[in-house]
């Protein structure tokens, strides 16, 4: 049996390398750039106006005197206009700056008689409500870096400079296998020695939680052929998740139908509570997740082991790991490294009661999972602890 951080540890060193895909832009939001984007045109690609108004030459102005309007200018419109010594052109926002001019006056900053305008704007400046050629993001210059999380700004962003496609670090194919002869499926009956099934929502949910949608989600029977079955359908899948019969029960057959199906063994058992029988394995460059049936387990597995896996995939990091004081004190034995549900306020942070690994009304109402260390038994009020953030 080995450590938390040895497992963690193991399961870093057997994840995949970076995998990067192509994607068009529309589809790419929520993804990690896999390369950086360069601008391919100067941003705006033009001299434009940032404003309604009327376009003049600020060094030909008097200050004083009328311009007369020589014409309009609607935004796309490439009509070509000079404007003269005294003249303005009538121009709205985003157009483009007709030859001569280099300053934009506000409408509702002139007075309009026929076709001459007097401008009633002492503070105005030479360049004003104008935005320049390149402003934003010159042709070549680096626009996002790798790295970057692709959201709803930086997209447009993006789509702003004609980026089409980007390159981004792929998202994990991921099945989930549901074993056990005694469950079923929440809304229909239930009879006596069966159990509604909960583990592949609550997965599930955890993965759409990481705008990531399950492969395939399956329920098998505690029998080796299915379970076998089962892991040879999904065993294209980056990440299979199997939950139940990990142990060394009569009917915990998980494990000798994954040497049958050719997984190898990375460990099996981990120093913890709950969760103690979690296993890791790989088919080729596949990882294979083995969880506890009780579905406190499951979900701390998820959280402690799975995520970060996931995070190798997708370069995200899902949820925050802070210090933080307990607010009570708690006693453990030592030998395990303990997962609690806990529940933060005012800057500390609570073990909620429940917490055996079959019981989820703690889990249900838990914003984090709190990580009380191997072989201390101890934990004083204000003492700081580890804690996952989960919501």
């Amino acid at each position: 049996m080995i450590t938390v951080s040895e497992a963690k540890d193991l399961i870093s060193e057997n994840c995949v390398p970076e995998r990067v895909e192509n994607r068009l832009l529309s589809e790419s939001q929520g993804y990690i750039l896999a390369k950086p984007v360069y601008s391919p045109v100067d941003t705006p690609p033009f001299h434009q106006s940032a404003m309604d108004g009327y376009a003049f030459s600020y060094e030909s102005w008097d200050g004083k005197s009328m311009l007369e309007v020589c014409g309009e200018i609607q935004a796309g419109s490439n009509v070509p206009i000079e404007v003269k010594s005294f003249e303005a052109a009538r121009i709205f926002t985003g157009a483009a700056l007709p030859d001569g001019a280099d300053t934009v006056v506000m409408q509702e900053h002139v007075v309009k008689n026929k076709k001459t305008i007097r401008i009633e704007n002492v503070q105005l400046t030479k360049g004003a409500n104008v935005r320049l050629c390149g402003s934003q993001t010159k042709k070549g210059e680096l626009a996002l870096k790798k790295g970057q999380l692709l959201t709803a700004p930086a997209i447009s962003f993006l789509a702003g400079i004609g980026i089409e496609r980007v390159n981004l670090f792929s998202k994990p194919v991921i099945s989930i296998i549901v074993t056990g002869k005694e469950l079923k499926q929440p809304g229909s009956e239930i009879t006596e020695g069966k159990v509604y099934e909960s583990n592949s929502f609550g997965l599930s949910a955890g993965l759409h939680a990481l705008d990531i949608a399950p492969a395939s989600v399956e329920i098998v029977d505690d029998a080796e052929e299915d379970i076998i079955k089962a892991i040879t359908r999904q065993s294209t899948s980056d990440i299979l998740i199997l939950t139940g019969g990990v142990s060394v029960g009569d009917y915990d057959l998980v494990l000798p139908a994954l040497r049958k199906c050719g997984v190898e063994n990375i460990f099996h058992k981990v120093k913890q509570k709950p969760g103690k029988p979690f296993y890791f394995g790989k088919l080729d460059q596949r990882l294979v997740f083995g969880l506890p049936g009780n579905p406190a387990s499951v979900l701390t597995c998820f959280y402690e082991y799975i995520v970060p896996a996931i995070s190798s995939f997708t370069k995200k990091q899902y949820f925050k790991k802070i210090n933080m004081p307990l607010a009570d004190d708690y006693k453990k034995k030592a030998g395990l490294t303990h997962f609690l549900k806990g529940k933060t306020n005012e800057g500390k942070v609570r073990i909620l009661n429940n917490q055996a690994s079959y019981l989820m009304n703690s889990f249900a109402i838990a914003d984090c999972i709190i990580e009380l260390e191997e072989e201390k038994e101890q934990f004083i009020k204000g003492e700081m602890v580890n804690v996952l953030m989960i919501v």
